[in-house]
């Protein structure tokens, strides 16, 4: 799709919408609210990335919202003969059929009683936010399991696009051996933000192909990737790793620490900005205590890495705070106030409409 898009719907119950799209950027305006009933409506769009959360409607009135969402596929240029590279990423099997990298954009419309009466969608030219990173960052498919990276853009005004290429089980290096950094620097213009955020993986040595030691392959690698960044004219974020909920006694044991560190070390030195989502982590937690902080992590607690809709939210509301004070700040939402992670909202009163489909195994790695 490559021209305007314009249906009237009727759409009162959750379900999904999805039409053929090109690569690129496109502004999604709905319009909100049926005739006789009220209605409160979530939209997530792609792989569940939160677009518009609990709308609301009264009966007979409509309402106006947009946002934007980017399309992707895995193809690449091919490169010139006897040349290095290939002419897609190296996705996954679990990546096999996902919604980010189809050539449609979809819609998942949400909650207990949604109302959507039109959809019209258009290609649009705004800046684009890249995320890089793994399983802590990445579109998590399905429930339980939610990632900052996808909670990201319902902090956003409509002028400005969400491009969250980060994937489960990544490093920094696999991240460029399976092509995924080749694809974003292919579709990166002028003016557009890298956010970067790596770390979990990298730290394991048992994973020799792909270790990076904290004190110097792993800050080689961050410099490299900001050169690359900077000769294209995008801006480039680092971001610490948010912390695995490990305790000794009621303090957060730190098992990332090294990285963070080396990502403040590589931003002071090249005059990068850094938000501490890994300090924000740590915060949060010892907010909760051991007995409430299970209840923002994945598979019921279980999971002590991956998080859940209300940990997600959280850490993505946590990371929009860090950007408030950067230029790309303009593009957040002007009705935010300020966050402090040591002071997050009650988990028990925390409501975000689920996606349709439910699956209670945990993510494919870090």
């Amino acid at each position: 799709m490559t021209e305007v898009c314009e249906e009237r719907v009727t759409i009162d119950e959750p379900g999904t919408w999805s039409v053929p799209a090109t690569p690129g950027n496109y502004r999604v305006t709905v319009t909100l609210g049926l005739p006789k009933v009220a209605t409160v409506t979530t939209i997530k769009a792609e792989s569940r990335r939160l677009m518009l959360d609990a709308i609301a409607a009264a009966a007979g009135r409509s309402i106006t919202r947009s946002f934007v969402v980017n399309v992707r596929n895995a193809t690449l240029t091919p490169p010139p003969a006897n040349a290095p590279g290939g002419d897609r990423v190296l996705l996954k099997p679990r990546e096999t059929g996902s919604l980010n990298w189809d050539d449609r954009l979809s819609l998942e419309i949400l909650g207990d009683h949604p109302g959507v009466t039109a959809i019209r969608i258009e290609p649009v030219t705004v800046p684009t936010v890249f995320l890089l990173g793994d399983s802590t960052v990445t579109d998590q498919p399905a429930e339980p399991a939610a990632s900052w990276g996808q909670m990201l853009p319902v902090f956003f005004k409509p002028d400005i696009a969400i491009a969250n290429h980060a994937e489960s089980g990544e490093t920094l290096k696999s991240f460029m051996s399976e092509l995924r950094f080749a694809k974003v620097l292919e579709s990166a213009k002028p003016g557009d933000v890298a956010l970067i955020q790596f770390g979990h993986n990298d730290q394991k040595a048992q994973w020799p192909q792909t270790y990076a030691a904290a004190e110097t392959t792993y800050r080689d690698y961050l410099r490299a990737w900001i050169a690359e960044f900077r000769r294209r004219g995008v801006t480039p974020v680092l971001v610490t790793s948010p912390e695995r909920r490990m305790w000794t006694g009621t303090r957060i044991k730190p098992t990332l620490a090294e990285y963070a560190a080396a990502v403040k070390t590589v931003g002071a030195e090249l005059t990068v900005p850094v938000i501490d989502l890994n300090a924000a982590s740590i915060a949060f937690y010892e907010a909760l205590g051991p007995g409430r902080a299970p209840l923002a992590f994945n598979d019921g607690g279980k999971d002590a890495t991956h998080h859940d809709n209300y940990g997600a939210w959280v850490l993505a509301r946590a990371v929009a705070q860090g950007i408030a004070g950067l230029p790309l700040g303009v593009h957040l939402r002007s009705d935010l106030p300020p966050f402090d992670p040591a002071r997050p909202p009650d988990p028990a009163s925390f409501r975000l409409a689920p996606s349709l489909a439910h699956d209670a195994t945990r993510p494919d790695g870090n």
